[in-house]
């Protein structure tokens, strides 16, 4: 569905959630006058053809893959960005990216971390252009398992700017850059991995909005297996980083606690009632992955199964931490982001950890000094993340429904509704998630009217007739 181009205010949005501005002029000067500290220290891997997969027109490229068989299962190299190596530490530059925490995107926009001099600039590994970064080097058996991590300083040159799509289209035909040729056999290899392991992935659909000359439209993100691929070569790297980190007793983790006895039975019940077969042998991550995330049923049980999700939180490691302590229940280990420091600014401090500790070296002060404000900025910043993401969709699904006010449409309960609180149902067309009320049961299909648009509230309610008004079937 396409909306008028004045019909979304996201700079109202942007006022609302008081996001910040332009950057000072001493932050900008030092942005564009920044050069690489470490220079002198760099190996020169140029001549590997890292390629980076990105979503189109991104500029802000944070990491670039290569991927080689060896005797023992296969090399991945992970090039991030060197962001610790051209900011330095008690700089306005430095002050001003712990203000923000992390880039927020907005549909008619960013709001950087960094000066886009910096982020979309000289310190993005954009294509043809030599660049300082971290390499990790992760060598993994064939069941997927790390057997041997290394982690230094590099030059390194982008040899081609890849998206999604193109990825997937090239593994659908046999065609992938020799670069990443084995990406789809690794991914793999790392997703069942994490399978095994306990870790729990949601698929659910995600819903954007898009601008074009013609206007905003409201749509699903489109979601292949190459994003499942390449997030798994962060994956990968995050889990290497938290190891590094509570092995050395410094760093800062990403941790979750496994979902309550509780949870996990209700989620057996849910299951139960919506056909899905879980065996009692069976965890969680287990059951979804095997659950088709486009039926009825799958969607209402991975809506479901975010409950097991909650608590995330930041987790400063220091000497004696224990590695049980520090798990996260929906990764299946330890994990640290470490990964994208051009638009988080954890990633940043997380990465010079891992090089000292991995070298062997003193841990420079800079980087664990701040470990505790880093873990409330981050908790702070991605829950505002969410807060501007949430308010963009849920404004512009208002908009989409206010024209369809009391007309019937096709949804999925993902929730039924429980007495007094209002369940959750998902429509296709066009695609809202919003509350539903009426006699509706979780993983069906019904005929619900949308009763209700609040366009200044940001939200929106659908409505089942009662019994006899309109069929229900399960799928």
């Amino acid at each position: 569905m396409i909306l008028h181009a004045d019909a979304i205010d996201f700079g109202a949005l942007r006022a609302e959630f008081g996001l910040p501005g332009e950057f000072p002029e001493d932050v900008l000067r030092q942005a564009e006058t920044a050069s690489d500290r470490e220079a002198g220290s760099r190996v020169d891997l140029t001549a590997i053809p890292f390629v980076s997969i990105d979503p189109p027109g991104a500029r802000d490229l944070d990491q670039a893959v290569h991927i080689e068989a060896t005797d023992r299962g296969h090399r991945v190299r992970y090039a991030i960005a060197d962001v610790g190596a051209v900011i330095e530490p008690g700089s306005a530059l430095e002050t001003e990216s712990l203000r923000r925490g992390q880039t927020l995107y907005l549909p008619d926009g960013s709001v950087p971390l960094h000066p886009r001099s910096l982020s979309e600039g000289s310190g993005s590994l954009l294509p043809g252009e030599t660049r300082p970064a971290v390499v990790w080097s992760v060598e993994v058996d064939p069941e997927g398992e790390t057997v041997a991590v290394e982690v230094g300083r590099a030059l390194v040159r982008n040899t081609a700017r890849l998206d999604y799509a193109g990825v997937q289209a090239d593994a659908d035909t046999g065609r992938l850059h020799p670069s990443i040729a084995a990406l789809p056999l690794v991914g793999d290899r790392l997703r069942l991995r994490g399978v095994r392991s306990g870790a729990i992935s949601l698929r659910l659909p995600a819903q954007e909005v898009v601008g074009s000359e013609w206007g905003w439209t409201l749509a699903i993100e489109p979601r292949v297996a190459a994003d499942e691929w390449n997030a798994q070569m962060s994956l990968l790297v995050g889990r290497a980083a938290a190891q590094l980190m509570v092995a050395g007793g410094h760093g800062l983790v990403r941790t979750l606690p496994g979902a309550p006895d509780g949870v996990v039975a209700g989620l057996r019940r849910t299951a139960e009632a919506l056909g899905l077969a879980w065996s009692s042998s069976e965890g969680l991550g287990t059951m979804l992955d095997r659950v088709d995330p486009n039926t009825p049923a799958g969607m209402a049980m991975m809506r479901e199964a975010t409950t097991a999700l909650r608590g995330a939180a930041y987790t400063v490691v220091g000497p004696g931490s224990a590695a049980d302590d520090l798990g996260h229940a929906g990764i299946g280990g330890v994990y640290a982001h470490v990964t994208a420091p051009l638009r988080r600014v954890v990633d940043r401090y997380g990465t010079e950890i891992c090089l000292a500790l991995h070298a062997g070296r003193p841990v420079p002060d800079w980087a664990t000094s701040r470990l505790r404000e880093l873990a409330g900025v981050m908790a702070a910043s991605d829950q505002l993340a969410g807060r501007v993401d949430r308010a963009c969709v849920d404004l512009a699904e208002a908009l989409a429904l206010e024209g369809l006010l009391g007309q019937e449409r096709p949804v999925v309960v993902l929730r039924a509704p429980a007495g007094d609180r209002a369940g959750e149902a998902w429509c296709a067309d066009p695609p809202v998630t919003g509350e539903v009320t009426g006699p509706a049961e979780a993983g069906t299909r019904v005929a619900a009217v949308v009763a209700e648009v609040d366009v200044s509230g940001r939200r929106v309610r659908f409505d089942v007739p009662r019994p006899g008004a309109a069929p229900v079937h399960r799928e």
